[in-house]
């Protein structure tokens, strides 16, 4: 019986695209990438399978999976000498599944503050220079704060940035912004690395993180990072109609939050 595993004739495979081809296309880079893509599919691929996919010579499909090989994202198989996924693979894969784990087990946590407070809830990541909002429930009132679900806003122009920027030391955050000026998303965003500097030492000291229409006009909001030694950077975030946040329900979600985030870190553990 003929073997179909690793033919490229006998299983003609429709490779992904998700938007227009770039401008510039680096040839290299998405021949490695279709071979990533190709060995996902199918598990295993030989080295000529891999160059008549490509339609390049054997030794330039040699050269790329030495590539990927030296960085972990394909291994050979000792016997077979076919190319499987390598460690570099897994290691994105259960971080893909940590996060998804994280959204999921945090949920409750979220859909009570909701139910409490009777306000938008977001739960946030660091990512860079970015805070992406992986999580949200929108307030249940009439006049309300908007999801953010699925959004990337720049972190120091954000309670929930400022919340998880405040972890990292002032060497780290000063490679981190290397540049002495920030861009802002409002007139209120911090625009300069040294008031950020200033801003995330109070943050420090209070134990929760502030943003009064500095990413959205009518918007305030408070933030509370978890723990460090959780698996990757986040927060939780509460965002009010900026006409609803005065000194006192500042003060009582703070201490909701910081509650929520001890509960959401037992829970991720």
């Amino acid at each position: 019986m003929p073997d179909h595993a690793g033919s490229p004739d006998a299983d003609p495979l429709s490779e992904p695209e998700y938007s227009a081809p770039p401008q510039y296309p680096i040839e290299s880079v998405d021949n490695a990438l279709r071979l990533l893509w190709l060995i996902g599919e199918r598990g295993a691929l030989r080295l000529t399978d891999a160059g008549d996919h490509l339609g390049v010579a054997s030794s330039t499909a040699h050269r790329l999976l030495a590539m990927l090989q030296y960085r972990g994202f394909v291994r050979q198989n000792r016997q077979s000498r076919m190319y499987e996924p390598g460690p570099s693979i897994d290691k994105i894969a259960f971080s893909l599944l940590a996060r998804l784990d994280v959204r999921e087990r945090a949920r409750p946590v979220l859909e009570r503050l909701n139910a409490e407070l009777r306000e938008t809830v977001h739960l946030g990541r660091l990512e860079g220079q970015l805070v992406h909002f992986i999580d949200s429930i929108e307030s249940p009132r009439a006049v309300r704060v908007g999801s953010r679900l699925g959004r990337s806003m720049l972190a120091h122009c954000t309670s929930t940035g400022k919340a998880m920027l405040a972890q990292l030391p002032d060497a780290g955050l000063v490679e981190l912004y290397p540049e002495p000026k920030l861009e802002q998303m409002t007139s209120e965003s911090i625009d300069t690395r040294d008031a950020l500097l200033d801003e995330l030492r109070e943050v420090r000291r209070k134990g929760y993180a502030t943003s009064k229409e500095e990413s959205e006009d009518g918007v305030a909001s408070v933030a509370v990072a978890l723990p460090r030694s959780s698996r990757t950077p986040l927060a939780l975030n509460i965002s009010v109609p900026v006409n609803r946040m005065n000194a006192a329900t500042r003060r009582a979600i703070a201490a909701a939050l910081t509650e929520a985030v001890k509960e959401i870190d037992e829970l991720i553990i």
